[in-house]
């Protein structure tokens, strides 16, 4: 039998590694986009690798595996988590893990000049499990709980600009920013089944954590002369900030007879007023014999200001529609954000409200309803899916932002392991191949590539151990 104690020291040992593993992501980070200069950055996927293969969707998502139950958390929509059971004798307990590799091409639409960064980043752990006692699953109800880390936006950029002030020197201007923001999570689904011939489903969940983030912005600046030394400048702005979210979500599943299943879904994440303090100086630097720089004199110092960061209010709506023999599944969303309402220390920071429409489809050969197939490749999941919208960054009156998506679920188990233990192990992989910008401004564009890879493991965690 697990005691409390060792439950409580196993999830103990997973927040800290999770959080390190944040923290060593975050620090070593080798993206440059200009974009993430502005609002709070880039806006990372916020869905599961699963998922972002078919475009994003998550409102009304649900995935079902081999034997019945989801291979993968639902990170975004917390009611999913009410399909964890202990259905069939299995553990349903997942553990899920995603990473991704982003390739960028910077372009710029009044030049041939481009800029290629690739970097390997953590996308998110998760854990999930059914706390509910056979006695509520007689009765129709389900309940389940899960935790974990994600990075939602990072910033990471570095410009060099070279030029001349006219009747003094050549100048040199360097400019800087790194961090992100970063959450910590604990959601929980709840979900009745009706009764009568429909058995149609309600689904109802919430998430709740701490928001948390950091960034540090410096503007360098050099004046070049071969006779005169001229001392360099430097205005370095750094930030922490926190505050407590809270996210709301529901599904409901109909079930028509002989014509496959319904599900619509729909979350909301409320304004979060996250509180921060910042400190900036304005310096004049050099360099150590080491190269290492070093602070000359201030021109001011401030610590500890006092401030609020302000993250809008997010809302998705969507639906799924699935065969009967599970083969197809379709997918739609539609979400929104008021991002006008952003502020960092009163400053909006060129973010404009934007909405984005997500598309998917996912086809499993395999079908859960009848007989086993011993056949590996009939137990692939295969996905495709896109999306589209404008940027919530506004340089101009036209944002694109868009992207294809495809990819693929992979068992690392046998099929006949899953049908016999209720365990396993899969391999997802999604591509995502879109733009960002405007070729007919004078702005830089964004050409990205990017790779996911997650596993998602299914064991028997938190049982009590029993003899027949």
């Amino acid at each position: 039998m697990c005691s409390v104690k060792s439950i409580i020291e196993d999830l103990g040992k997973y927040f800290l590694a999770c959080f390190s593993l944040l923290v060593y992501n975050q620090t070593f980070a080798q993206e440059n986009s200009p974009y993430s200069r502005y609002g709070t950055g880039d806006i990372l996927p916020s869905q599961n690798i699963a998922t972002r293969a078919m475009g994003g969707i998550s409102a009304g998502y649900s995935d079902y595996g081999l034997v019945g139950s989801p291979f993968n958390l639902n990170m975004n929509n917390p009611a999913s988590l009410g399909d964890l059971s202990h259905s069939k004798n299995f553990s349903n307990t997942i553990f899920d893990l995603g990473g991704e590799v982003p390739i960028r091409t910077l372009k710029s639409n009044t030049s041939t000049d481009k800029y290629k960064s690739v970097n390997a980043n953590l996308s998110y752990l998760q854990v999930g499990f059914p706390i509910s006692t056979k006695k509520m699953e007689k009765r129709g109800m389900q309940w389940s709980v899960s935790f974990g880390l994600r990075p939602l936006n990072r910033i990471n950029y570095k410009i060099e600009q070279n030029g001349r002030l006219d009747g003094i020197d050549s100048i040199n201007r360097l400019y800087e920013g790194s961090g992100g923001i970063n959450q910590a999570n604990v959601s929980s689904g709840f979900k009745i089944t009706g009764k009568g011939k429909s058995k149609n489903e309600l689904n109802v969940g919430f998430s709740s954590g701490y928001t948390f983030g950091n960034r540090d912005y410096s503007s360098k600046t050099s004046l070049i002369n071969d006779s005169v030394s001229y001392y360099k400048s430097n205005f370095q702005s750094t930030s922490r900030f926190g505050g407590v979210f809270l996210t709301a979500g529901l599904q409901y599943e109909i079930h028509f007879q002989n014509a496959g299943n319904l599900r619509l879904g729909a979350f909301s994440t409320l304004q979060q007023n996250l509180t921060a303090a910042k400190t900036s100086i304005n310096e004049t630097y050099g360099f150590d014999g080491n190269g290492n720089t070093i602070s000359i004199d201030s021109v001011y110092a401030i610590n500890d200001i006092k401030g609020k960061v302000i993250l809008p209010a997010q809302h998705c709506v969507g639906f799924t529609y699935q065969t009967n023999n599970r083969h197809w599944l379709i997918g739609v969303d539609y979400e929104w954000c008021d991002w006008s309402k952003y502020r960092y220390y009163n400053d909006n920071e060129k973010a404009a409200d934007n909405w984005t429409i997500r598309g998917g489809v996912e086809f499993y050969p395999a079908n859960p309803n009848t007989a086993a197939t011993n056949k590996y490749w009939n137990y692939v999941k295969y996905r495709a899916g896109f999306y589209y919208g404008p940027d919530y960054i506004k340089f101009n009156d036209t944002r694109y932002n868009y992207a294809a998506t495809f990819g693929a679920s992979m068992p690392l188990t046998t099929p006949r392991y899953i049908q016999t233990r209720g365990e396993f192990v899969s391999l997802n992989i999604a591509c995502e191949m879109g733009n960002r910008g405007n070729k007919n401004t004078g702005s830089l564009r964004e050409n990205n590539l990017r790779f996911s890879f997650g596993i998602s493991m299914n064991a028997r965690w938190f049982q009590k151990r029993s003899y027949d």
